[in-house]
């Protein structure tokens, strides 16, 4: 059984998230608040700490099978990457490597590398992705949820796309650099942040779903997260030359496909879609079943 808390993933905390998730009563968090493992440089930022540095980590059970699970809190600093939370990050996926989960369920929620911190956020990031083509190196499914209020941006974006396997919610958000990045870097012209439309249909879940980047779009629920994550841990995992090289060629297609484009919506029309603009306002399992006729092998 598991616990029922609230009905929106995109608002429920990270401890919530893990609590519906997992079955009821089989978390088991490795250094919770207790211990009290909190940054060392904030404090000379005057920014208040969080004794559990942002992320929450640990153990449990989904559908009777044993995991390992963290879950990113993207209300403090944005679930941005420090020197702690990279550190309990790591630590979980390399201990995964000893007990050998069914699978590591990640459930990220984060803008990137804290400012602050940003060299030891970095560094960070890069052994959370050693550790993570460690686990698909053995076989170990390494699940991606995304579907928080933070999305999944910069470091987290990148790491995001080292997963198995990626699951969002049409509120997501993925990618490298920020919509604020990107004008300021190239110009309102080439980007406008304020245009909220915009910003969801080139980074929002439905997006990443149609290039391929994200396997499954999922309703915004906990529930509807955890029936995925029980799917996906039934399907075979790792990592093969063969994929990366199908993978190149994918995106070596994207490429020659949509390069010249400037709009999401012109991207979804030369993969088929005879109304593009009815896109945001369909449901997952209308876009799924709109994408399946008009697909052709578009997905990457």
């Amino acid at each position: 059984m598991k616990l029922k808390i609230g009905k929106s993933y995109y608002e429920a905390t990270a401890r919530q998230r893990i609590a519906c998730i997992l079955d009821n009563g089989t978390f088991k968090e490795i250094l919770p608040p207790q211990e009290k493992k909190i940054s060392p440089h904030l404090e000379m930022f005057n920014i208040p700490v969080a004794f559990d540095d942002g992320v929450v980590v640990g153990e449990g059970q989904i559908d009777g099978k044993p995991v390992s699970i963290l879950a990113q809190e993207g209300k403090f600093m944005g679930g941005a990457f420090g020197e702690v939370h990279s550190a309990k990050i790591t630590g979980l996926l390399k201990r995964s490597l000893r007990t050998k989960p069914a699978a590591v369920v990640c459930l990220w929620d984060s803008g990137g590398v804290r400012l602050q911190e940003a060299n030891a956020g970095e560094i960070g990031v890069t052994e959370i992705i050693r550790s993570i083509f460690d686990l698909r190196a053995v076989n170990i499914p390494v699940i991606g949820v995304v579907g928080g209020s933070c999305g999944c941006f910069g470091g987290a974006g990148i790491i995001s796309a080292c997963c198995d396997v990626l699951l969002c919610s049409e509120e997501a958000r993925i990618g490298v650099s920020g919509p604020e990045v990107i004008e300021t870097t190239m110009g309102v012209d080439a980007f406008d942040s304020r245009d909220k439309a915009l910003v969801w249909r080139t980074t929002g879940g439905k997006n990443r779903y149609l290039f391929g980047f994200v396997k499954t779009l999922v309703e915004n629920t906990p529930d509807a997260f955890r029936a995925e994550i029980i799917k996906e841990m039934k399907e075979p995992c790792g990592l093969a030359l063969e994929q990366i090289e199908q993978k190149h060629a994918a995106l070596k297609k994207r490429l020659e496909d949509f390069s010249g484009l400037g709009d999401a919506l012109e991207i979804w029309a030369k993969m088929g879609f005879e109304k593009p603009e009815e896109i945001p306002g369909m449901s997952e399992k209308e876009l799924a079943e709109e994408f399946k006729r008009v697909s052709g092998g578009i997905i990457c």
